[in-house]
Formats: C-alpha cells, sequence, structure tokens
C-alpha cells in the first residue's frame, strides 16, 4: 500500500515514505473491500485463479466482471449522477428532487444491509485518524 500511495502521489520523489496510518487506512479499506461477500468479481477472480492461471489473469477476469452494471455499474452510476448535476450550486436542487422521490441518490444504501454496514464501524476509526493527519 505504501508503494501504491507513492505511486499516486510522490512517484518523482524516491526518498518520500507515505505517512503510516495512511497506509495502514488504505491496508484496512482493501481488505474490507475485498472481503465483502462473495460477490461476482471476487468468485470470477477465485474460480480463474483455481485453474491455475497467472494473477494477472486472474485479477482481469474480476475487472472483467466488474464490468457489468449488475454488479460494478453501481459505481458508474454514482459518477454519471455527479456529471448530470455538473456544480456545487446545483446541488441543492438535486437533493430536493430526491427528496420528492424525482430522482434517486445514488452511492447510499446497499442491496443487502438494510440498516448499516458493518464495515462503516471499522472505516469510521481509521477515517477520523485520516482526517486528523490532513
Amino acid at each position: 500500500t505504501e508503494n501504491l500511495l507513492m505511486m499516486l502521489d510522490r512517484l518523482t520523489e524516491s526518498e518520500y515514505r507515505p505517512h503510516p496510518r495512511l497506509a495502514k487506512a488504505l491496508d484496512v479499506l482493501f481488505i474490507l473491500h475485498a472481503e465483502h461477500e462473495m460477490n461476482c468479481s471476487t468468485a470470477a477472480v477465485r474460480h480463474l485463479a483455481s485453474t491455475g492461471v497467472d494473477p494477472y489473469s486472474a485479477v482481469a477476469g474480476g475487472i472483467g466482471a466488474l464490468y457489468g452494471p449488475s454488479h460494478g455499474g453501481a459505481n458508474e452510476a454514482v459518477v454519471r449522477m455527479l456529471e448530470e448535476i455538473g456544480s456545487v450550486d446545483r446541488i441543492p436542487e438535486f437533493l430536493e428532487q430526491v427528496k420528492a422521490r424525482k430522482r434517486k441518490l445514488m452511492g447510499f444504501g446497499h442491496r443487502v444491509y438494510h440498516t448499516k454496514d458493518p464495515r462503516a464501524r471499522i472505516i469510521r476509526r481509521h477515517v477520523d485518524e485520516v482526517f486528523a493527519i490532513l
């Protein structure tokens, strides 16, 4: 994770070391994301890996599974919604339409966790630490 943070942020600085708490928080997010049910992409990676293919091929298969609108499509729906809103000054109008049930607010809620995502408690602890650093 530290290497990923370095590549994302300071690739040209060879002596750069990311803050250890930021790296730990990202590690936790990656683990919680990976350990989230046996969804389509996870099943695809595991199934492909069980045949002995190289890790790159297995992960490519998982990424391919994310492309479908019934799996990773939810993320795309959020991006489309944000593009449609367009600017900060249009947020109040959009939220009023959501409250009137004329629009859907994408990215909130979960098809399995109808009350609260159990990962939220763990993530919250790390988020508070990250914001204290930033």
